[in-house]
């Protein structure tokens, strides 16, 4: 057996290697100067003063949404009503243009399925959204 050759050094507790260990990477708001990761899901506050209230925007649907109102803070069912949408436009449109010009073009007007619905607070009017269809 060969006395000249020796098998590295393994471990921290020898001698030979005394070296700290590699440092971390930095940390991302670090590497791209202060600035937090951004996705469409995260909400931009803007900067203030003093206390502010977060609201969150809760989707609205074809019925009434039970939600918190973002401008008078009251727990509500939101008050709908429908309007004609895009979709009974366009279904008019092409009615039309099929031949049925003696008011037949009216009728996606007046078919609930193709209505927009818009949501309004009960309490104090304020406009909350539109669910189209």
């Amino acid at each position: 057996m060969d006395k000249g050759w020796n098998p590295p050094p393994y471990g921290w507790g020898n001698a030979q290697t005394t070296q700290p260990p590699p440092a971390a990477p930095p940390s991302y708001s670090q590497a791209v100067g202060g600035v937090g990761p951004s996705s469409p899901y995260t909400p931009q506050y803007p900067p203030s003063s003093g206390p502010s209230i977060v609201t969150t925007v809760v989707p609205v649907g074809p019925h009434p949404t039970h939600m918190i109102c973002p401008s008078c803070h009251a727990e509500i069912n939101s008050a709908t009503k429908t309007k004609p949408g895009l979709i009974a436009y366009i279904s008019g449109a092409i009615i039309f243009l099929l031949g049925c010009v003696f008011g037949c073009c009216l009728i996606p007007c007046c078919i609930d399925s193709c209505m927009d619905v818009h949501h309004k607070c009960p309490n104090c009017g304020a406009y909350l959204g539109r669910y189209r269809r």
